[in-house]
């Protein structure tokens, strides 16, 4: 009886190793593709030696040195991408609109929503992420990071931001005047209440603070600034003195020039922003997230069908704001918004920005050591020695062809494969 039992056992975990998805943990490994992306540049016939989570040497005629020999023919390794706007509590609004999502979705059911969206994000070739904003889910997206450090989920390493921070009446859900409902962001104002929260915030365990600058909520349902200047430096400065930084949704050319002043990290979407905005956000170092791919899902689920229909004035609009970006040097941050189109698709934010005119070498780049950079990370995002095996493998080339990232061979988080890896 017992050693039937053992039998079936074994049968069973043998099969277990066989799944997608299943990990696979080892001490050494030695990494052979075609290629190595290192986040700047690809270097031919070059290898990878990992050793205890971490990256222990690369080039090329490595020796194994006790480690097991991975053949990743036809293959290029580089950095696991790092996703710089995504939403693990929101899922696509063509399935249930954003408002059904934040006022009849369950708590208990978006957490369960979360889960697989981080899993099928890691699956991706995402192995870490930014996550802006519970949307009225509080400080699940917390919660979820806990889980992932703890092994209990799979999932990319989270930065998370808790509720966002709006100032009242400018956010959704609205009602009618005498309702008061549940809002997708902590409505907080005034120098007592903007401490008060941001120190919240952190305190709840948000690795990021994010404020919107603007939204819409003009006359006429327009985008407008929210915060002023005084306001939105005060939240820079209390975030700033626990060692954490601000990210602005600014959509205005107003809002995001006081986000910039007030000292922010990133400013994320950015669609009305002139080549004046552009230049003093070049100035002082502040990033832009375009969040390119989310503006052109919403626009399709409005009915406008890509490839067939004129392009939407919105969408034509957008590629111009990004060509002005490009043209007045502003760091370019990998972020789309994820969430807002389906989890798992992010590399459609890249190929959207290499489709806007920005050069496939520096959109790699942007992905991996660039976003490493302005998320200050200094631990990942490229592959040298010393720096965490977070790794993928993708058939083909993607510094040529960008859309090779959709070609998850590997997936490696913590020097553990996640997906793909030897064959038994």
């Amino acid at each position: 009886m017992q050693r039937t039992s053992i039998l079936t056992l074994g049968i069973l975990f043998g099969g277990l190793l066989s799944l997608p998805g299943t990990t696979l943990a080892q001490d050494a490994w030695l990494l052979r593709p075609d290629r190595v992306f290192d986040g700047s540049e690809t270097h031919e016939g070059w290898s990878v030696l990992v050793r205890d989570g971490r990256i222990e040497a690369v080039g090329a005629d490595l020796e194994a040195g006790g480690a097991r020999t991975v053949a990743l023919p036809g293959t290029t390794l580089l950095p696991g991408l790092i996703e710089g706007h995504s939403h693990i509590l929101l899922h696509p609004y063509d399935e249930t609109p954003w408002v059904d999502q934040v006022l009849l979705e369950s708590l208990g059911e978006r957490t369960a929503r979360a889960v697989v969206h981080v899993r099928e994000t890691l699956m991706a070739g995402v192995t870490t992420a930014r996550d802006l904003g519970a949307e009225g889910a509080g400080y699940a997206d917390i919660g979820i990071k806990a889980a992932i450090e703890k092994g209990v989920i799979p999932g990319p390493r989270l930065l998370v931001s808790g509720p966002a921070m709006v100032t009242t009446g400018s956010y959704n859900p609205r009602g009618a005047p005498e309702w008061d409902l549940p809002k997708g962001a902590e409505e907080t104002d005034g120098i007592d209440d903007l401490v008060r929260v941001t120190r919240d915030q952190i305190g709840a365990g948000a690795d990021w603070i994010k404020v919107y600058a603007d939204y819409r909520w003009g006359p006429d349902g327009e985008a407008r600034p929210t915060y002023t200047q005084a306001e939105l430096e005060l939240v820079v400065e209390v975030a700033e003195s626990s060692g954490r930084r601000v990210v602005a949704h600014a959509a205005t050319a107003e809002g995001m020039a006081r986000a910039v002043r007030a000292g922010v990290r990133t400013i994320d979407h950015g669609d009305g922003g002139t080549a004046e905005t552009f230049a003093l956000m070049a100035e002082h170092g502040v990033a832009l997230c375009p969040t390119l791919a989310a503006g052109d899902a919403i626009s399709q689920y409005n009915g406008w069908r890509k490839g067939t229909d004129p392009e939407p004035a919105r969408i034509t609009a957008k590629r111009e704001s990004f060509r002005r970006a490009l043209a007045s040097g502003v760091e370019i941050c990998f972020g789309g918004d994820v969430g807002v189109y389906p989890h798992g698709d992010n590399v459609r934010e890249l190929e959207m920005m290499v489709d806007y005119g920005m050069a496939t070498g520096d959109v790699l780049h942007a992905a991996t050591a660039g976003n490493a950079r302005i998320f200050e990370l200094d631990d990942r995002g490229r592959v040298a020695p010393g720096l965490l095996a977070d790794l993928i493998a993708v058939s083909g080339d993607p510094s040529r062809d960008i859309s090779a990232l959709r070609a998850v061979a590997m997936v490696m988080k913590g020097g553990v494969i996640v997906r793909g890896g030897p064959e038994d």
